[in-house]
């Protein structure tokens, strides 16, 4: 089997080097306090880092079709790491960031086409869904890290609130992009298993999937145990519901600041 690219087809996108820079230079922004507006290099950090994962979910799925059979990968730009590229373009970008600013919460807006009639053995097939949300779960141990290792002493209050507040959003996006659902990654996993007249059953709901659970989110009862669970696990990882909070407080820069994050800074 050949899984031969162009070099091209590999080269990473100046699309991504510059949202990588951008999250590069409001991260150090935050963490030096060099920003006039604090709360907008906040936005920017998370914001921009929080695509940078979102690219890298894609490009986990795409790399893994690769190697699983899918050879026409790298001529639809899926391995330059370019947003731009996916299915959805503006929406791979938007949707995501509205999630955000929304609930507080990470959604996944991109997606990449896999033929997945190049591709044989379900294991395969359920490797390639389960790649994306890994790499979410690999992100977020690079998010909490410093904070189960007792690595934050020194570090201004605004850079640990942002990375608190990276660390529920990878998290969160773990979480849901594995619940079995048409349309989430998590469905995808399950999907090979399946009968083919289930999948047939199914296959109609799939573009419905992550609106009905965004919609769900809002139900408060669902919303308020869905993040117990969540604050549960950070909390667990050294994030605390305080970090979070004030996160999410900061990264709303065009609201009111709650004193008590600007006091226990």
């Amino acid at each position: 089997m050949t899984t031969a690219t162009a070099r091209s087809d590999r080269r990473i996108s100046p699309v991504f080097l510059g949202i990588a820079a951008v999250a590069a230079v409001s991260g150090w922004a935050v963490w030096t306090d060099f920003a006039e507006q604090p709360g907008f290099a906040t936005f920017l950090f998370v914001t921009a880092a929080w695509v940078v994962s979102l690219c890298l979910h894609e490009y986990a799925h795409a790399r893994t079709a690769l190697h699983s059979g899918d050879i026409s990968i790298g001529a639809k730009g899926y391995l330059t790491l370019n947003p731009l590229r996916y299915t959805h373009a503006l929406l791979s970008i938007v949707l995501p960031v509205l999630f955000v600013i929304m609930g507080g919460i990470g959604l996944p807006g991109g997606a990449v086409f896999i033929e997945r009639g190049r591709i044989r053995g379900r294991w395969r097939h359920s490797l390639i869904s389960a790649a994306g949300p890994l790499t979410n779960v690999l992100f977020a141990i690079v998010c909490t890290a410093p904070f189960w290792l007792d690595a934050l002493a020194g570090v201004p209050a605004a850079f640990r609130y942002a990375l608190g507040f990276l660390a529920l959003l990878q998290v969160t996006a773990a979480i849901l992009n594995f619940v079995p659902v048409p349309g989430l990654d998590g469905y995808g996993v399950i999907e090979p298993w399946l009968s083919h007249s289930v999948r047939r059953q199914v296959e109609p709901f799939a573009p419905f999937g992550l609106i009905a659970v965004f919609a769900l989110l809002w139900v408060p009862g669902v919303n308020a145990a869905f993040f117990d669970a969540v604050d549960a696990l950070l909390r667990s990882l050294g994030v605390s519901d305080f970090d979070t909070y004030c996160g999410l407080d900061a990264y709303r820069f065009w609201q009111t600041p709650d004193a008590r994050c600007s006091l226990n800074g």
